[in-house]
């Protein structure tokens, strides 16, 4: 019976991003636009590379970039027509690599339409981008192997899966040690009853399938990776009554998270670190997370999970990492854990960044935590 249902739900998303979507115009809900705040230059200038076409075939909640991409091998989840790829195959140069999967062949037809003329525009000898036509929760079936990508990223296709479990074992096989899941998705304040997760309109509009965000930490920590860290959240309003009237008391958030798949290693302990800076587009602050923000030369002191990320994620090498008590270079500043208080609820970080953006200037661009959006 379940295997059924999700082969319907399937089938009707298949639809829904094949056929009746044909730009993002034809959305019924504002659940996959989100606020834009201010994109670092060398992403800008990535997004203009991109073929108009495939632009206006772009249904995701943003932008889904992380940092420090060079060289490396990046699969994007329901990469749909190519737009995220042939930005990120710019960001990784021509010896690393970005593999595209979505289950809507017409959609894969037309990212793969536009590999030559974006290698001829890169400049690229040899192609650094391939797409497969597949389901991202049988990874396998395409041919992709137990640890081979550096960062396997998402926006907003999660949530169009009915077995998200299976999804994030996937994801953890073909991670490296070290590597990262970095995703927007849309995520729901408790369980969804079953006339919202079996309207087959909100699962097209990426909120029948929601996930409520308290269970993602517990499928993550069940699979083996470190507690989700919230990046960004913005709060969804439909703006359709009829949907309003079938969604009732249940809210929604569209929000960031990344999640490390570190190696089986000792107990970590906390840490003093220092940003080098230099990792471009954040050469003098990288924003990690909702709670941590690094600027160059200034001292954190972080707790045993951020720790252990940074030591063994692809971050190591930009940050100086050394034992609490232990004396450092000469920083600019001191920043002490016991001070802050951790953000894990995306409604609560959603709801914070409204306030803060009520009290900035009518001028002034983005907020704190908004999705980047082209």
């Amino acid at each position: 019976m379940a295997a059924s249902r999700d082969a319907e739900i399937r089938k009707d998303v298949q639809t829904y991003y094949g056929q009746v979507l044909k730009q993002s115009a034809d959305l019924q809900t504002n659940a996959c636009v989100t606020a834009a705040r201010p994109v670092p230059k060398h992403i800008q200038e990535a997004l203009k590379n991109v073929h108009e076409e495939v632009a206006l075939r772009y249904y995701g909640c943003g932008l889904v970039i992380p940092e420090r991409l060079e060289n490396c091998w990046i699969l994007d989840l329901g990469s749909g027509s190519g737009r995220d790829c042939y930005v990120l195959s710019q960001l990784v140069g021509e010896t690393g690599h970005v593999t595209g999967v979505d289950m809507t062949e017409s959609q894969v037809d037309m990212a793969k339409k536009y590999i030559e003329y974006h290698m001829e525009k890169y400049g690229f000898q040899t192609p650094n981008v391939t797409f497969h036509h597949g389901y991202i929760e049988k990874l396998e079936e395409t041919g992709i192997k137990n640890e081979s990508y550096d960062i396997v990223i998402s926006n907003c296709v999660i949530n169009l899966v009915p077995d998200k479990q299976q999804v994030l074992q996937e994801v953890y096989r073909v991670l490296k040690h070290g590597g990262e899941l970095y995703f927007s998705d849309v995520y729901a304040s408790l369980e969804l009853p079953e006339e919202i997760r079996t309207h087959r309109v909100l699962w097209g509009e990426c909120l029948g399938g929601a996930l409520c965000w308290k269970d993602l930490a517990i499928l993550a920590q069940k699979i083996g990776f470190c507690r989700p860290r919230l990046v960004t959240a913005n709060l969804i309003t439909v703006q359709n009554k009829e949907l309003e009237g079938v969604i009732g008391d249940c809210r929604f958030v569209s929000a960031t998270f990344r999640l490390f798949k570190l190696p089986k290693t000792g107990p970590a302990k906390r840490c003093q670190v220092i940003y080098n800076g230099g990792i471009t587009g954040h050469e003098e602050e990288l924003t990690f997370d909702a709670n941590f923000t690094f600027k160059e030369g200034e001292l954190v002191e972080v707790d045993e999970e951020t720790a252990a990320i940074l030591k063994n994620s692809r971050f190591a090498q930009d940050f100086l990492i050394r034992p609490i008590g232990e004396k450092l270079p000469t920083c600019s500043g001191c920043s002490a854990l016991a001070s802050k208080d951790i953000i894990t609820d995306p409604f609560k970080l959603a709801e914070e960044c409204g306030r803060a953006k009520s009290r900035c200037p009518p001028d002034g661009a983005g907020g704190c935590c908004d999705t980047i959006s082209s």
